[in-house]
């Protein structure tokens, strides 16, 4: 990785790359962008570099020829709860360590300097080659954000651990009520990106080892310990069956909107009365409303929260749906909007195939209903409905007439693209 910074900076300023980027390089992986600390310098002197500054919360500037992220070397001291509370300092006094201080994992404190020696004040290259998470310092415990940045990396990278002192760290913080002051739009953009990371259950389970998840997701903390039944769920808990439905998903590279129908498609089980268990009469319905409920409460877009609500609702009648008439299809189509919104419609076939083949034993199982349902959508598609109105028209017939000719055509072109599955047979269903 190269080091230069460029020309441009002013007299006695020195800089160095910080952050992600020297991680990703030790690491060997590729990172996006870097960004750069400078020691021994004012926002005046920057200035007058020719450096542009961009953001009012903290000093930082943009190279003039590189455009890389420049930030003055600064401290921290908190002043109000949550995220936000924090005074920050910025001067020329200010050392690379101190500001290497501040920062939330030792992994994350990690300096280089032009040469490209590394400057390690906290063992973040050791933690990096141990495979452990860990905090820099007790300052950790002010941001909150950072229990949530924890948790995605341990779903990024699936072989580290979190160190015992962070762990007790990070639940003590969640004890203080310290979570309780994130605002909705941070949560979900953490969330978000942890779910997109290759273990996504990770997240999930480090958020639920210091408690967070109870406060954060109440509505999927409470689906373990829950039980569904052994014939169609080996792996019973419905807490630990989410996961492994979420990791599918992630194995399939699909997308957020997919991995988040995925994470909520089943949150009504944790509401099924104990009388009825382990069976979740009425679980779908009472997903449907709380995937809303935690989709309306986080502020996620709006494809994201369509999405799961669809999901929720309709994953049983998909699972079912090769025993299933050409009638009960089309339906099942109608419902689902997917004459209209065809791509929808084929996210929601991953999100069912991610559940079906998210359980123990199940996992390379080939999902019938997914290659069937297309092939139902696209026979509907096919029946060329602007001939059978003006045929329709032509025999005397007129509004609601039209439509019920054309769901006929659609019925019967259902009929005859479908009949080689009749006999297929169907494979124990998700739930």
């Amino acid at each position: 990785m190269s080091s230069a910074a460029g020309p441009g900076l002013p007299p006695g300023a020195q800089a160095y790359i910080v952050g992600g980027a020297v991680r990703d390089a030790l690491l060997g992986q590729p990172s996006a962008d870097r960004d750069w600390v400078v020691v021994g310098s004012t926002p005046e002197a920057m200035i007058a570099a020719g450096f542009r500054q961009v953001g009012a919360d903290f000093p930082v500037f943009l190279h003039p020829q590189t455009s890389e992220e420049h930030a003055l070397a600064r401290t921290e001291r908190k002043s109000a709860p949550g995220y936000r509370g924090f005074i920050v300092h910025a001067d020329p006094s200010v050392t690379l360590e101190q500001d290497l201080a501040r920062r939330d994992l030792t992994i994350n404190a990690i300096a280089m300097r032009p040469d490209g020696t590394l400057v390690d004040p906290f063992g973040g290259a050791a933690d990096l080659r141990a495979g452990v998470l860990r905090h820099v310092s007790p300052a950790f415990g002010e941001d909150p954000v950072r229990i949530l940045r924890v948790a995605r990396f341990a779903a990024r990278w699936p072989a580290f651990s979190v160190a015992p002192e962070t762990q007790a760290l990070m639940r003590a913080m969640v004890e203080a009520g310290e979570v309780d002051a994130l605002v909705p739009e941070r949560v979900w953009q953490e969330l978000a990106r942890g779910l997109m990371e290759d273990r996504p259950s990770r997240m999930f389970a480090a958020l639920r080892d210091c408690g967070a998840l109870a406060r954060l997701l109440p509505e999927l903390e409470r689906l373990w310990g829950v039980p569904q039944p052994a014939a169609h769920h080996p792996e019973i808990d419905t807490g630990v069956h989410v996961m492994l439905v979420l990791d599918t998903a992630a194995a399939l590279r699909a997308s957020l909107p997919v991995r988040w129908a995925c994470l909520c498609h089943d949150l009504g089980k944790g509401l099924t009365p104990a009388a009825q268990l382990p069976r979740h009469i009425g679980h779908e319905a009472r997903s449907v409303a709380l995937a809303d409920a935690v989709a309306a409460r986080l502020k996620a877009p709006g494809d994201c929260r369509e999405l799961a609500a669809l999901a929720a609702a309709e994953h049983g009648h998909v699972h079912r749906s090769l025993d299933l008439g050409p009638a009960a299809v089309l339906r099942l189509l109608e419902r689902s909007d997917a004459l209209r919104r065809p791509a929808r419609f084929a996210e929601l076939l991953l999100v069912c195939e991610c559940d079906a083949r998210g359980r123990t034993g199940f996992e390379h199982v080939a999902y019938a209903q997914r290659p069937h349902l297309l092939q139902a959508l696209e026979a509907a598609l096919a029946v060329d409905t602007a001939a059978l109105a003006q045929a329709a028209q032509a025999r005397g017939l007129a509004g609601e007439a039209i439509g019920r000719a054309i769901h006929a055509a659609r019925v019967d072109a259902l009929r005859a693209a479908l009949a080689p599955a009749a006999d297929a047979g169907t494979p124990p269903a998700a739930g």
